[in-house]
């Protein structure tokens, strides 16, 4: 499973708004790709953030990530019941997170990771930090980084390569 905050990770961690309020948010193909060849590979992708957007929950859904929690402020809490209900260690799940409310996951997760410009605590805690920022391929990179270590990468490669 590969456990990902949004706003910073998913987003470049602005937040625009229109006319109204309306909130505007942006998202990385690439990431979008990259999630798609994660669930083809088995990876299970789940989104757990503090904050609650009809943008997120649409791209979630549009991308088939079986897991979204949104409003979490407790996110360890969501988190040990996402491993529970999956039947997970939490060694074999990777968090991507970058700011101090994604530390007590990063902390409990086997794999941690984080972008380039998350706050420095939480930089310090991941076990690898993208070269991507978020908003801008980190999530891809990351999945990357897994489905190749996984062995997986050749296999989806071929699909592309006739």
């Amino acid at each position: 499973m590969l456990v990902l905050d949004v706003d910073g990770i998913l987003t470049d961690g602005r937040v625009l708004y229109g006319p109204g309020g309306q909130e505007f948010t942006a998202f990385h193909i690439l990431d979008g790709h990259g999630i798609k060849l994660a669930i083809r590979s088995g990876l299970i992708p789940a989104i757990i953030t503090g904050r609650a957007s009809e943008a997120v929950a649409w791209r979630a859904r549009e991308l088939g990530i079986p897991e979204i929690h949104q409003k979490a402020l407790d996110k360890l809490s969501v988190f040990e019941d996402l491993l529970a209900r999956r039947g997970l260690a939490a060694s074999q799940v990777a968090c991507m997170g970058d700011d101090l409310l994604d530390l007590p996951l990063l902390r409990r997760a086997g794999l941690a990771i984080t972008v380039p410009d998350a706050v420095e605590e939480v930089r310090a805690a991941a076990h690898y930090v993208s070269h991507r920022p978020g908003g801008q391929g980190a999530v891809r990179e990351a999945i990357e980084l897994l489905l190749k270590a996984q062995g997986h990468w050749p296999t989806l490669l071929e699909r592309y390569q006739r």
